[in-house]
């Protein structure tokens, strides 16, 4: 089977993981800052904070900037349900926002303009598939209307660009992404005081940390906000320091694969289209495609299944499930709910070679034509 995305894990990362377990510190000790610095280097930045996952990140992020009760925070919906779900915790109310359009699918400026009010005071713009949205657009949006502007750079990690246009920027290491840690996330901003927040927040709201207690002659702290369990484990850090040294190999491997996607669709797969131009700067996190209308999606899935190809989609909008439903039960966003009904995503991952991307063109292939048989 090839898979849609699968780690690259090998003998550096079990060597890491042996020498904290030999170690015998395990967290919120010297690889976590390590992690931290590289990261932030790595991404033309001074600092960064780990955390937990990509949603912890989010979350503490918001608290911040001061997003509460009250606040409204526009969101896309084309996402993972944690861009949403992150407001949520906060007590703030999310408002989504339709996509610019099929051939570009991240949050369309114009749509964001309509739906703020006073009560908007932020802005979580996601990097669909890796590809970064328009910079100087979207920083002058933020600033026209006094909000700040958070990156939800989950799909983005190492896109090739420096420095960030957004008041903070989140990443994620999940297993699926192009550097994992396992579960993980990382923050970057270019306020101090943002970043000294959010790692103490991430420790409960504590006013020294797990190695500081430990030197210390005296271990003592306080607790001066509400804080939260946020951290990263050095076993977690120890993988993504061997993962991070080898991220622009491995995007770059990303990039030619989806070069060839591109020649390959058009090739095999007339009726089948590629969001986006070819060009756009991105991390290729995902292999998005746009199926004919009226191909029935499900019946080409279990097609290319049989024929050991899997494909997943990116995502069912987030305005459309249940719990989200329930409170917006009215809501439309056409371009978003249309490509949302058409998208179809392919293996895509630096273990693939460029004769897969070619079988995995023909398969589609093959499952569009009995599906059309079928359907007609």
């Amino acid at each position: 089977m090839l898979l849609v995305s699968e780690p690259n894990l090998g003998a550096e990362e079990k060597t890491a993981l042996c020498e904290v377990i030999d170690s015998n510190w395990i967290t919120m000790g010297g690889r976590v800052r390590a992690f931290e610095e590289a990261f932030a280097a790595e991404h033309g930045m001074a600092d960064a904070v780990a955390v937990g996952s990509c949603t912890a990140g989010l979350h503490l992020v918001l608290l911040a900037l001061g997003i509460g009760p009250g606040d409204e925070v526009l969101v896309p919906s084309l996402s993972f349900v944690a861009t949403a779900s992150c407001v949520h915790y906060t007590g703030a109310t999310p408002v989504f926002v339709d996509i610019e359009s099929l051939s570009v699918p991240i949050a369309s400026l114009r749509d964001a303009s309509a739906k703020c009010t006073a009560n908007t005071k932020a802005v979580i713009l996601m990097h669909y598939a890796g590809y970064i949205a328009d910079r100087a657009a979207w920083r002058a949006f933020a600033d026209a209307h006094r909000l700040f502007l958070i990156e939800d750079s989950a799909h983005a990690v190492g896109a090739g660009r420096v420095g960030l246009f957004g008041d903070a920027a989140v990443f994620s290491f999940y297993g699926n992404k192009n550097l994992t840690t396992g579960e993980g996330g990382m923050i970057l901003a270019d306020n101090p005081e943002i970043l000294d927040h959010v790692r103490q927040a991430r420790g409960h709201g504590m006013t020294s940390g797990t190695a500081q207690r430990m030197f210390a002659r005296i271990p003592i702290y306080d607790v001066t906000m509400l804080g939260f369990n946020y951290r990263m484990t050095e076993l977690n850090a120890a993988i993504g320091l061997v993962q991070l040294r080898r991220l622009g190999m491995w995007n770059e491997k990303r990039e030619t694969l989806a070069r060839e996607y591109r020649v390959q669709i058009a090739r095999h797969c007339p009726g089948v289209e590629l969001p986006y131009s070819d060009g756009w700067h991105s991390a290729h996190h995902i292999q998005p495609v746009l199926l004919p209308r009226g191909a029935d999606k499900g019946d080409v899935m279990m097609r290319m299944r049989d024929d050991e190809v899997q494909t997943t989609f990116h995502y069912p909008p987030i305005h459309a499930l249940s719990w989200y439903r329930e409170q917006a039960p009215t809501l439309c966003l056409p371009r978003t709910e249309a490509f949302a009904q058409r998208e179809l995503t392919l293996p895509l991952h630096p273990k693939m070679e460029l004769w897969q991307v070619e079988r995995v063109a023909r398969v589609l292939a093959k499952a569009l034509s009995r599906t059309n048989v079928a359907m007609s």
